[in-house]
């Protein structure tokens, strides 16, 4: 059996700019298979004029990434993914996952050990948090934002140019009270070297899921 498929996990409140930096990331010519799904409750859609209205609607780009619109359980979609690549439909060797603005990214991340098929076919590489330096005061009063950036395996600072340097100082103070282990990168409108977002290695399988989150004022 081939290795198991690579996966990130893309987090971030709405407006972060997770749809931006998926355009980037499947319109650049890197010779990467990269499959992205996207779920309906984006702010911005990848492509919705290619992209219907189906459960489940998977198209090949000209680049050879594959991007999958998801209006169903992710699952579904996950086994939809290997069935058309194990029959030679597609092709891919890595999977990014963008959540929607206001989920947990751990039931997302719990998915690829539950189900033993699953688990053997994908490997959880790691979770990337967008936050929104302009919003970032606002979004932080919100339990669900604190969760996206606890559960990080890597935070990338995006709106960086809209706010001065105290502010941005004090922000990746906060986020590194919240979560000392992910190392902080600014995303520049969606661009950032892949080796930011890819081969992070940074899931720990003895992290706790269900745990609580820092709260750092």
């Amino acid at each position: 059996m081939s290795s198991p498929i690579p996966v990130t996990i893309l987090s971030g409140f709405l407006g972060a700019g997770k749809t931006t930096l998926l355009r980037h990331l499947l319109k650049a010519e890197h010779g990467l298979k990269i499959a992205v799904i996207e779920n309906e409750f984006s702010d911005a859609g990848i492509d919705t004029q290619l992209l219907g209205d189906e459960p489940v609607q998977v198209m090949t780009l000209s680049n050879g990434c594959v991007c999958c619109s998801l209006h169903t359980d992710l699952t579904k979609a996950l086994y939809l993914l290997l069935e058309r690549l194990d029959s030679g439909e597609i092709a891919f060797d890595r999977l990014v996952i963008e959540c929607t603005g206001l989920a947990d990214p751990a039931p997302v991340a719990q998915t690829f050990f539950i189900d033993e098929e699953l688990r053997e076919r994908y490997i959880l590489d790691g979770i990337i948090t967008l936050v929104d330096a302009k919003h970032a005061e606002h979004h932080l009063t919100q339990t669900i934002a604190q969760a996206q950036i606890g559960f990080a395996d890597r935070l990338l600072v995006s709106k960086r140019d809209l706010v001065d340097e105290p502010t941005f100082t004090a922000l990746s103070e906060r986020l590194t009270r919240i979560n000392r282990r992910a190392p902080i990168r600014v995303v520049d409108h969606g661009k950032i070297d892949l080796a930011e977002l890819l081969d992070v290695r940074g899931f720990n399988l003895n992290a706790d899921l269900g745990g609580g989150v820092v709260c750092a004022r």
